[in-house]
């Protein structure tokens, strides 16, 4: 066993033990996708401890662990046989639930969310389809993909913690019903503007099955989908928004910063990263506040800290992060990822998470009703805690905020392990063909000492990068 006390000056370790001369590897296959430069870990891989794993104890005491007993749209949902929403919300939901359910390895939260993922899989539609087809969105057309986006990231993380068998063939069954809807009905709206979310889970698919019609459905998809690539070069939107807008609006946004990680795969163009970096600088310049977010209320705000920024918007923002840190590994991303995670996160609800705001000011000293036209188009309501104040979308999506940073602090490259970003957490994995394990103990961000141990069952040799902080 190995000890590693580091404090805040953080560098790349490399372990070496008494072993043979590691075997050649076998040649890759051959694939048309591009690997990301850090390969992301099976959910069950990293546990949280120290204060991390207080922190999911308590959300999985407050909204996330008991919206199925009494909130409509998850408890009745349209999507498990219910006559409430069955548009995006139970997926929302079950986003962050799946996650939060088996890194906790709470059997009750565990039971609830595979009874409903049990239920989709079982009522799926002849043709594929998933979830109740005959709901209609927003813009009162039926089958509308975008929510069933959202499920598919759900059923990736599922498939990962359990190993259901059913998930893989679901998924294609989906992909292929999607495929021929949009020669038909191209891509619109909300599902217009986040094709990028659908993209991530068909790339997991085609790494599993290696079906080329996959990958001509990503570019498809793309094609019809808004253009972020532009948005990212040149941002479009430099001032407050005067009306609302779907590519002004704050959620669109943060998920569509992650488009670069998407295309990278698809393509390999070096210029990706640069892309992400300069969007991420324009978002910043022009609406960027102190905790790491980007105005939105529900469009894009300027930057005056009076502005807000929704929940969801920062949820996603942090998940988009994870993407491009995972695609590049680049430091940079890991420290807006901290950033946000450490002030923008706890901020959006109440200490014990039984309430949550539908946005937040970064100078906020009040929580009380406010005059509409703070907001570009937000009512009085939206800075209110509360289950449901302005809008519900906030209640169904706040929980993969911590769940996902706790999946996502830990990556592996070919080299070894990566820490991506900081918080008390354990890891085990297999490396080189030897199980490995690693315990981060500490209470960063509250104190800078990270006290690394490292466990191995027999000699091997590996490295382990930490990322140098930007304020170190």
């Amino acid at each position: 066993m190995t000890n590693l006390c580091l404090r805040s000056c953080l560098l790349l370790i490399a372990l070496a033990f008494p072993t043979a001369a590691p075997a050649e590897k076998p040649a890759p296959l051959p694939r048309r996708l591009t690997a990301p430069a850090l390969t992301t870990l099976p959910l069950t891989a990293i546990r949280p401890m120290g204060w991390l794993k207080r922190q999911l104890e308590i959300q999985a005491g407050g909204l996330t662990g008991h919206l199925h007993e009494f909130w409509p749209d998850i408890r009745d949902s349209g999507w498990t046989g219910g006559r409430a929403e069955g548009w995006e919300r139970l997926p929302y939901w079950l986003d962050g639930a799946v996650p939060l359910a088996y890194l906790l390895d709470d059997e009750a939260l565990k039971d609830k969310v595979s009874r409903s993922i049990d239920y989709i899989l079982r009522h799926q539609q002849a043709d594929g389809w998933l979830g109740p087809a005959a709901f209609e969105g927003p813009n009162k057309q039926t089958r509308d993909p975008w929510p069933v986006f959202v499920m598919l990231k759900v059923l990736v993380q599922y498939q990962e913690a359990t190993g259901d068998k059913r998930v893989v063939p679901a998924m294609s069954k989906f992909l292929r019903a999607l495929d021929k809807q949009l020669d038909n009905r191209p891509l619109y709206e909300w599902n217009k503007l986040r094709w990028q979310e659908a993209v991530l889970s068909i790339h997991w698919v085609y790494d599993q099955t290696g079906e080329a019609w996959l990958l001509d459905l990503a570019e498809k998809m793309q094609r019809q989908g808004y253009d972020w690539r532009a948005h990212m070069a040149e941002l479009p939107h430099q001032q407050k928004s005067p009306k609302w807008d779907h590519a002004t609006h704050v959620v669109n946004n943060a998920m569509g910063v992650k488009t670069p990680a998407v295309t990278f795969r698809q393509t390999g163009n070096a210029a990706d990263h640069s892309l992400a970096l300069s969007g991420l600088q324009q978002l910043d310049k022009f609406h960027g506040q102190a905790v790491g977010v980007f105005s939105g209320d529900e469009c894009l705000a300027g930057r005056m800290p009076s502005q807000g920024t929704e929940t969801c918007a920062v949820v996603e923002y942090m998940f988009s992060l994870e993407k491009l840190v995972a695609a590049f590994a680049e430091p940079a991303f890991g420290d807006r990822l901290e950033l946000i995670a450490y002030n923008a996160l706890p901020a959006s609800c109440s200490e014990d998470m039984w309430t949550r705001q539908y946005i937040q000011q970064s100078n906020q000293p009040v929580s009380r009703l406010a005059p509409k036209p703070i907001y570009t188009t937000n009512g009085d309501r939206a800075n209110l805690f509360g289950l449901e104040t302005n809008f519900g979308c906030c209640t169904a999506n706040m929980h993969q905020g911590w769940p996902k940073l706790a999946t996502h602090l830990w990556m592996k490259n070919d080299r070894g392990l990566v820490a991506v970003a900081y918080a008390p957490s354990r890891v085990e994995t297999t490396i080189n063909g030897h199980h490995v394990r690693v315990e981060l103990a500490t209470e960063y961000p509250f104190r800078e000492r990270l006290d690394f141990t490292v466990t191995v069952a027999e000699p091997t040799k590996f490295a382990i990068s930490l990322r140098i902080p930007g304020w170190a």
